[in-house]
């Protein structure tokens, strides 16, 4: 069943304010947006206008042009990239800063200071400024993000509203829809999209449907396939509560939604940058209709309820395609349900843009290009093993090779790839795809997961016989890689003649720029930071917490790297069955820096801090 997206006019909150005569007030004529017969001129002192019709064909902005001066002579740009910022709003239009920061001539926040100090107006601060709820209600959510404009406070003044880019067409239209006079304020367009995000919850109706849900069920008492058909209605408020949950969760970034069922709620948890964050407590009884929804929407058996089950199912929310994969379990306390989101829209990253050490780096792309053998990457779920795999690909795929992916989910489509997706009720597993693979001529053979003994046989086998394969593994790290394989069953002299290297890999949080301060270590983080051989240091950073990092003090997140490249020591190593300290030993002695070494490192350029190390790689 496809996602239905629930339609902003059908919220009372959603609306715009009606005016005396019964109209919109934002019904504004569109005829004199950018209209090219208004003259620069026309605008009061302290405003742009919007880029016309005419500067697109030809014509330049003369504010514009005087923009662009004071950017060059701030020595924020050069002549040059002026010039050619002009001429790309010529051909597409568009505001003259906005193209700018495009191009990576400049920063949204130089922007924002700069257009400032050429308009005259405030900066807004809003990772900082504490935002008053109250306000929000003063511009609707649709004017909000179809104009990029934030409301901040309300005074005796009027209603200030921060813009990336001002202008008195603009400050007439929120003043139109607000009902109020608008004062502006700049910011940076990319801090307005957040405080957008962030402040306009999708789920902050869910309330009022959750109150409805409760009347509908109070009222009418129905068997359990009745009230299933009644849960799962298109205009149901168990439909419209699901959609608010996903759209909440791409807008706060989470890669994970948990529903989890207790005693009398039911939990609703994102995962965001690696830790669980409570989103919502619902009532325990609309807990079977939350999953069971999902269940319509991933294809999957609403009527089983025991055993666990997969699905998958593609939706679009804020103009982002999303795929969304969907497990199912069952507790003792009901059905737990966990979607696992992915971005469909985001770009596949380079393998030098993973934050790989240059040494790293430069190593581990020698290795990918050899014509045969295996490359693993180790690490628990959520570690970023399928990100590396793709760069991977990416770093080796060209048009003389054949390179072929089994996978489960398809994840990213790569055009000069094939790629397969695994389909068990077909008959299609990772061990019976890897062996059809073998026979369509494959270079290079990425297969998404090893998770059985099958798969790992036939993985070696296609690397001894004349193939680059990478995989990744569930590990805790580069050497106990190594060991899962030996306890699979396979022979030790077969993983010594195959696997090339192995990457274990984790993801740490970054410190919150915006909030970005210095504190004083415990005792204990102290001992843990010289034991791991950090660099001698006296200030240490940690984040406070501030609107842009939702007060957690850390925003997105950087990747740690061990690679452990299989020298002809340690092949003999591993044939001899050695443990997993002699491993570690003998790595280190010939140059690996361990994941924790890595984290550490990071600490030492104030990246990350030393809580969140221990957190995350802390071994004994």
């Amino acid at each position: 069943m496809a996602f239905r997206k629930k339609d902003r006019n059908e919220s009372s909150t959603d609306q715009f304010p009606v005016n005396s005569a019964g109209g919109s007030v934002v019904a504004i004529d569109d005829s004199k947006k950018g209209d090219p017969q208004r003259s620069d001129d026309s605008a009061p002192a302290g405003f742009s206008t919007q880029p016309s019709s005419a500067s697109s064909s030809g014509s330049s902005e003369p504010r514009g042009v005087r923009l662009g001066e004071q950017l060059i002579g701030s020595n924020l740009i050069t002549e040059a990239q002026l010039e050619q910022a002009l001429e790309m709003q010529r051909d597409s239009g568009g505001r003259l800063g906005e193209v700018l920061v495009s191009l990576g001539a400049l920063s949204e926040q130089a922007l924002a200071h700069a257009l400032a100090a050429f308009f005259g107006f405030d900066v807004a601060n809003l990772r900082r400024d504490v935002v008053d709820p109250s306000v929000l209600g003063f511009l609707p959510e649709d004017v909000a993000r179809e104009h990029m404009a934030f409301p901040v406070r309300l005074t005796d003044e009027g209603l200030f509203v921060a813009v990336a880019e001002p202008s008195e067409e603009l400050r007439a239209l929120l003043a139109q829809a607000s009902g109020k006079t608008v004062k502006l304020l700049i910011a940076p367009l990319g801090d307005i999209r957040w405080a957008i995000d962030s402040n306009y919850r999708a789920i902050g109706s869910v309330e009022s449907l959750v109150r409805v849900f409760e009347s509908v069920e109070g009222s009418r008492r129905r068997s359990v396939d009745a009230s299933e058909t009644e849960i799962v209605a298109d205009d149901a408020p168990v439909v419209q509560v699901v959609d608010r949950i996903l759209t909440q969760a791409m807008r706060d970034r989470a890669s994970d939604v948990h529903i989890e069922p207790a005693d009398d709620i039911v939990r609703v948890r994102f995962r965001i940058d690696g830790a669980l964050k409570e989103i919502l407590q619902l009532p325990a009884a609309i807990g079977p209709g939350l999953v069971s929804r999902i269940k319509i929407m991933a294809n999957m058996n609403i009527v089983e309820r025991r055993r666990p089950q997969d699905g998958q199912l593609t939706i679009t929310i804020d103009g982002k395609e999303v795929d969304v994969r969907v497990a199912t379990v069952a507790t003792i306390m009901g059905e737990s349900c966990v979607m696992r989101l992915l971005d469909k829209t985001r770009s596949v990253l380079r393998l030098n843009d993973l934050g790989m050490p240059l040494d790293t780096h430069a190593a581990y792309s020698k290795i990918v290009r050899a014509p045969f053998g295996m490359v693993l990457c180790a690490g628990p779920t959520g570690s970023g093993k399928t990100t590396t795999l793709y760069a991977t690909l990416s770093e080796v795929n060209n048009s003389t090779l054949n390179v072929m992916t089994i996978e489960d989910p398809v994840e990213y489509v790569f055009p000069s790839i094939n790629q397969i997706q695994t389909n068990e009720q077909a008959g299609l597993t990772f061990a019976t795809g890897l062996r059809s693979i073998l026979r369509q001529d494959p270079d290079v053979i990425l297969v998404g997961e090893i998770r059985d003994v099958e798969t790992t046989r036939v993985a070696v086998q296609s690397a001894l016989t004349g193939h680059f394969v990478v995989s990744s593994l569930h590990a805790t790290d580069s050497v106990s890689a190594l060991h899962r394989f030996l306890d699979m069953g396979i022979e030790s002299f077969l993983i010594a003649s195959s696997v090339l290297a192995v990457v274990g890999q984790r993801l740490l949080r970054r410190i919150c720029p915006s909030c970005k301060s210095t504190y004083t270590p415990t005792d204990e983080e102290l001992v843990f930071y010289q034991e791991s051989g950090g660099s001698p240091k006296d200030v240490f950073y940690q984040g406070t917490g501030c609107n842009f990092c939702t007060n957690t003090g850390y925003k997105d997140r950087i990747g740690i790297y061990e690679l452990l490249v299989m020298t002809p020591e340690l092949r003999r190593l591993v044939v001899g069955w050695a443990t997993q300290e002699e491993l570690r030993n003998m790595a280190v002695k010939q140059g690996m820096r361990t994941l924790r070494q890595e984290a550490i490192n990071l600490v030492s350029q104030d990246i990350t801090s030393i809580s969140e190390v221990i957190r995350s790689v802390y071994t004994l």
